[in-house]
């Protein structure tokens, strides 16, 4: 029994990357604003001579900004888990990121700092993975 072709084109669907892709993708994009903005940052606290309150600001602006990056490479619309997904970036962000600093000064983190940052990415990646896993196609 032989069957016949269709006429129609063969339509391929976009194939999505495997979720362990999309969250390196977004952790590695995460890691790279962060590395360009703290370039800049510090070109300009250079020049200007910035005061240790705008220099704490703006580190944790950086550190929100580039969580939304990873998050909204790794969270697909339209799906459930997002805020999960989310959270599970902000967490690996800010842990990346404490270790580096960490093995870079050769500085011990308070116990409190740590988990303050930890908390923040979090609460962002959550609350921006959620948001992103509600957008519309």
């Amino acid at each position: 029994m032989t069957t016949a072709k269709s006429n129609r084109p063969h339509i391929r669907k976009k194939s999505r990357p495997a979720p362990w892709m999309l969250f390196l993708k977004g952790l590695l994009a995460a890691g790279a604003l962060t590395a360009a903005l703290v370039i800049v940052f510090a070109i300009i606290v250079g020049v200007t001579d910035a005061a240790d309150g705008v220099i704490r600001i703006v580190n944790q602006a950086i550190k929100i900004v580039s969580i939304l990056l990873g998050v909204w490479i790794f969270v697909p619309k339209e799906q459930s888990g997002g805020a999960l997904r989310g959270a599970l970036m902000g967490l690996a962000y800010m842990a990346v990121g404490l270790l580096i600093y960490i093995a870079f000064t050769h500085q011990q983190a308070s116990a409190v700092s740590c988990l303050t940052d930890v908390l923040m990415g979090v609460s962002i990646g959550g609350l921006a993975g959620m948001l992103r896993s509600q957008q519309c196609t």
